[in-house]
This record gives C-alpha cells, sequence and structure tokens, in this order.
C-alpha cells in the first residue's frame, strides 16, 4: 500500500514559498543548443543516464556506457546514443515509442560538475549514422537520435556531498549483493546463485554480448 501524509505540497506557489526562486544567473544556464564548453561534457563522458517515459507516465532511468565520446554529437542541437546489446527488456526504447521525451545525465570521471540534456527522441536505423559508432568491427543495430531542447551544466553539489570521486569511499564490492544473490532473493533459495554468478562473469571476461 502506498504510504500516504497529510503533509504534501501539492502547487508550485507552496514549494516556492519554501525554497525560495532561482538565480537569474542560473535561469539563465539554460540554452537550447551545445556550444564549445558543453561539449567537452558530451566528448568526455564514457556514461550517460538516460530517462524516459512511458505515455502513461510511468518512468525508467537507465545508463549508458562506452569508452568516453561514444555518444555523437552530430550538430550542435542533435546527438547520437549508439545502442549496445543489452537484455532485450527495451524498456528505454519502448518508453521512446511511446514518449519522446527524454532527459541525459552525462558524468565525466573524476568531475563533479554533470551535463544535463532534455530534448526529444527517435530511434534510428540508418547505416550512415551508425557505422561510425562501430566498436571491434561491429556497429549497432539501431541507435536513439536526441534533439535538443534544453543543455545546462548541474553543479557540484550532489557529487560532493556523496564523495562519490573518493578513493577511500569505495566499497569492496564483495560486501555488495551480487547478481545472482538478487535472483535467489526473488526465485528462492532453489536458485543456483553461485552457478549464474560465474557464467556471467566468465561472458564477461570474455566479453561476450558487449558489442
Amino acid at each position: 500500500m502506498r504510504r500516504s501524509s497529510s503533509q504534501v505540497i501539492k502547487t508550485e506557489a507552496e514549494l516556492r514559498a519554501l525554497i525560495g526562486e532561482p538565480a537569474e544567473l542560473t535561469r539563465a544556464k539554460v540554452s537550447n543548443r551545445l556550444n564549445a564548453m558543453t561539449r567537452m561534457f558530451i566528448e568526455r563522458s564514457p556514461l550517460v543516464c538516460v530517462a524516459t517515459s512511458d505515455g502513461s507516465g510511468n518512468c525508467d532511468l537507465s545508463p549508458r556506457g562506452d569508452p568516453a565520446g561514444f555518444v555523437r554529437i552530430l550538430d550542435d542541437r542533435t546527438l547520437l546514443i549508439p545502442e549496445r546489446p543489452g537484455n532485450r527488456l527495451a524498456d528505454s526504447l519502448r518508453n521512446i515509442l511511446a514518449n519522446p521525451r527524454t532527459g541525459l545525465l552525462f558524468i565525466v570521471p573524476g568531475v563533479t560538475d554533470t551535463l544535463r540534456v532534455n530534448g526529444h527522441a527517435e530511434i534510428t536505423v540508418d547505416a550512415d549514422l551508425l557505422i561510425p559508432c562501430a566498436v571491434d568491427g561491429k556497429r549497432p543495430l539501431l541507435g536513439v537520435v536526441v534533439d535538443i531542447d534544453e543543455a545546462y551544466t548541474q553543479c557540484s553539489k550532489a557529487f560532493l556531498r556523496s564523495n562519490l570521486w573518493d578513493p577511500e569511499r569505495f566499497l569492496d564490492p564483495t560486501t555488495m549483493p551480487t547478481g545472482g544473490q538478487v535472483f535467489r532473493a526473488i526465485q528462492g533459495e532453489q536458485f543456483d546463485a553461485d552457478s549464474y554468478d560465474k557464467e556471467r562473469a566468465e561472458r564477461y571476461r570474455r566479453r561476450v554480448g558487449f558489442y
């Protein structure tokens, strides 16, 4: 059951009364195109988080990663994200078919500022666009073209508060549940988590299905 609260903000007026208005300089940083400075975030980013929603507003957030610069800048108003093999649930792609609006967050390792891009997306199978995205001699079957509506940098506070890039705060991966252990929690004790994890680790070692 959804938890309810009697103390809920329901209007922007109530919200603004609590948090105030943004500074004019903050408003002014939002642009409808890239420039020489914001392009650098895309050119140097090996990871972008892609937000989409379906026709009913159900949301999804999914990472896309490759060598830095894998998102192609077609021009200052247009990006191309190559679609690599995944789990075939195709949540982002199915959402785009129903609702083209998307939000992107570009992350650069070691850098606390990020770049946000909001726009409209469509799925392309245009070989001329996809051939330059080939890795290991394999070009993607499709890609996502994003027409930019807004592009602006996000300040560092979240990354600084989280100490995300501080190696001394990195967790030992063995203290976290594995994929197999998560599956076992869902499927029951009969699920062979150890075999699943070993087989997946071997596939990843050989980079099976990466491209």
